[in-house]
Parts: C-alpha cells; sequence; structure tokens
C-alpha cells in the first residue's frame, strides 16, 4: 500500500516538474512553404512570429492571416506530441501502459 502510495507522489512530482520545464520546450509550425514561421512553447503559447518580408508587400492581409493561423495550428499540434513523449519519458517505470489512458490529460489539467 506503501508502494503504491509513493509511487503516486513520485508521479505528481514528476508531472508537475514537466509542467514547469514545458515552457523551456519549443517548436516551430510553418506555412507558406516557409514564409510564416511560428514558434510555440510547450504551455501551447505563441512566443515567437516570423513573417517573410515578400509578405508584407501584398495588398492581400487575409493571405498573411491564413498563413499565421495554419502556421499556429500546425506548431501546436507538433507540440501535443512533443509533449506526450517527453512525459512519456518522465514517468516511464511509474505509470503502467493502459490503452485509452492519455497522458496528455495529465498535462493539460
Amino acid at each position: 500500500m506503501f508502494g503504491m502510495l509513493g509511487k503516486a507522489k513520485e508521479v505528481q512530482s514528476r508531472i508537475q516538474k514537466f509542467k514547469e520545464d514545458a515552457v523551456k520546450i519549443t517548436v516551430v509550425g510553418e506555412a507558406g512553404g516557409g514564409l510564416v514561421k511560428v514558434t510555440v512553447n510547450g504551455k501551447k503559447h505563441t512566443v515567437a512570429i516570423s513573417i517573410d518580408p515578400s509578405l508584407l508587400k501584398t495588398e492581400d492581409a487575409t493571405i498573411l492571416q491564413d498563413f499565421i493561423i495554419a502556421a499556429t495550428n500546425k506548431a501546436i499540434i507538433e507540440m501535443e506530441g512533443v509533449l506526450k513523449v517527453e512525459l512519456q519519458k518522465q514517468t516511464e517505470g511509474l505509470i503502467p501502459n493502459i490503452p485509452g489512458f492519455d497522458l496528455g490529460q495529465l498535462i493539460n489539467s
């Protein structure tokens, strides 16, 4: 009984540390063939946007907006995968592989 309680506390501690460290993890989503790049951190916050100057000369702001949205969405989706893999590494051996159990739920709680 105490062993299971100790494991649960260790898992909770590792998940909390992982949440705190997630801000250091970043991924970049690109759109428009790399003309727009959006960097997202592990908290799924946008931390940088890079726009090729050629897009700033266009009269159609809608294209630029679409590229920013697409790049941001790509970065967030990629980050979700990265976070899942990293959390699995952090909790390896502590949480059994239970079909249908999503570690991502632990990150967002």
